[in-house]
């Protein structure tokens, strides 16, 4: 597995320098997806799956409340 070159911060992280951050990176075969406290550990995706996560964690209320 090749390390993407680029990584990108959620734009939720707050922009800051800490290591509390969610980071996405384009592949050739996908998406990679990494927390910044933990870069070691990675999570290799496609568009589509990926797509449907999002849709599915902005539809409901995960806080509970």
């Amino acid at each position: 597995m090749t390390t993407p070159a680029t990584w990108q911060k959620s734009s939720f992280s707050g922009g800051g320098e800490g290591n509390d951050c969610v980071e996405l990176a384009a592949t050739e075969g996908g998406i990679r997806l990494r927390e910044s406290d933990t870069p070691a550990s990675e999570l290799a995706t496609t568009p589509t799956p990926l797509t449907h996560l999002l849709h599915t964690l902005k539809s409901r209320n995960l806080t509970g409340h």
